[in-house]
């Protein structure tokens, strides 16, 4: 089938001319080797996946499909970043007009070349303290400029405009940039320094793509520039599922650019909603504290009566005297049993005075310094000291004699 008698093909004649040109035995019953990106196994039992290769310069990519009864019989699960051999056969799906490498065999063959650059720079990156937790930094609760890293024409700016005019109308500082490709993570570095200290907080995204389209967000110069930022720094790259270095970097993760947004920026529906409700507890409280001090004022006015204040002196002046005496005696009794206390003390000590019995006429004997007690303790020629009330002498031992009925 060609083209009409204008010259111009329909869609399925020019569909049908495809298919024609994709029934080539080059591309029918090969074996293709890449690495593993965008993997998806469906909940109807299909995978969806695509095979990549040379992460050192542009990517090339075809978009693969493996369905359920030949994706039953794989001994492993595939992930991103596995390295992969494939073995089917190039196809058209006529209704969506796209060409897919229709999958019946896999096997894995090692880690992919991108992957594990990636992780290398993961490595390199967090030895240097880029992903620290002490560096993140709190997001302001009003900003009054937003900066936006992304693409001067990409979805992602107007889903930020969009959210931010809605929720809480603030200046937009847009530094744009390329955000994939060659050469796109010096742009993008390049415009994350060009805000810093010029905006509250910063925003670096862009929308969803494929692993190859966010390669860039990966790359050191980037997390780099984000780690160095002083002004907050959001990251929104891609759907809720990808994930890039920069994440690690920022000092907030957002899902999408516009959950981004919604995290800068508060609600002005919810803020009216807070002071209505804020007014309202105020007003309530107010008028508590209004019948409070009105109910004192009251009793303080009726206790304010000349009769009533008479009686109520007397009573607490009949309080006071009782308590007075109550304190009186209950003082008399502690000092009267504290001189109690004081009296036998007193004379438990004077019975304990080694020199009371001197003064009734007996005699300390001391030899060499220390106190004789017992006949036992000295020997004839001893010499002893004597020691009197009033003084002292010196005496010999002539004789000694033990008393046998002690």
């Amino acid at each position: 089938m060609g083209p009409g008698d204008s010259g111009i093909y329909s869609v399925s004649s020019l569909t049908a001319v495809i298919a024609s040109l994709l029934d080539d035995n080059r591309i029918k019953n090969v074996w293709v080797e890449g690495e593993v990106t965008n993997y998806i196994h469906h909940r109807s039992g299909h995978r969806y996946f695509s095979l990549s290769e040379d992460p050192g310069t542009r990517p090339s990519v075809i978009r693969c499909a493996m369905w359920k009864s030949y994706g039953s019989e794989l001994t492993f699960t595939p992930v991103n970043g596995m390295r992969v051999r494939v073995y089917g056969s190039v196809d058209l799906y006529e209704p969506g007009g796209e060409y897919k490498f229709i999958a019946r065999e896999m096997e894995e063959t090692g880690r992919g070349e991108i992957y594990q650059l990636i992780n290398q720079w993961k490595q390199l990156l967090e030895e240097e303290g880029h992903f620290a937790l002490s560096k993140k930094q709190p997001l302001p609760c009003y900003p009054q400029v937003v900066g936006v890293v992304t693409a001067e024409t990409g979805a992602a700016r107007r889903d930020i405009e969009q959210v931010i005019a809605r929720r809480f109308p603030v200046t937009l500082l847009l530094s744009p940039c390329s955000v994939q490709g060659p050469g796109s993570e010096h742009q993008i570095a390049d415009a994350i320094r060009a805000l810093d200290g010029k905006a509250d907080v910063v925003i670096v995204g862009r929308g969803g793509g494929s692993f190859e389209d966010l390669l860039s967000f990966n790359h050191p110069e980037v997390v780099r520039a984000v780690s160095a930022c002083r002004t907050p720094v959001v990251s929104a790259v891609g759907h809720e599922v990808d994930t890039t270095l920069i994440d690690y970097a920022a000092d907030v993760r957002a899902p999408t650019p516009s959950a981004a947004a919604e995290l800068v920026v508060p609600d002005k529906k919810e803020l009216k909603q807070e002071l209505v409700t804020l007014k309202q507890r105020t007003s309530e409280t107010a008028g508590r504290y209004l019948y409070r001090f009105h109910s004192d004022i009251e009793d303080f006015r009726l206790r304010l009566r000349p009769d009533r204040l008479r009686v109520q002196v007397s009573r607490e002046q009949e309080y006071m005297n009782e308590m007075r005496e109550r304190i009186l005696m209950l003082v008399c009794r502690d000092c009267e049993r504290r001189r109690m206390i004081l009296a036998t003390e007193k004379t438990r000590l004077a019975g304990l005075d080694p020199y009371g019995p001197v003064q009734r006429g007996y005699v300390l004997v001391k030899k060499d310094g220390f106190l004789i007690t017992s006949a036992g303790s000295l020997s004839p020629d001893d010499e002893v000291s004597l020691g009197f009330s009033d003084g002292s002498a010196r005496a010999g031992i002539h004789e000694v004699t033990h008393d046998t009925d002690i």
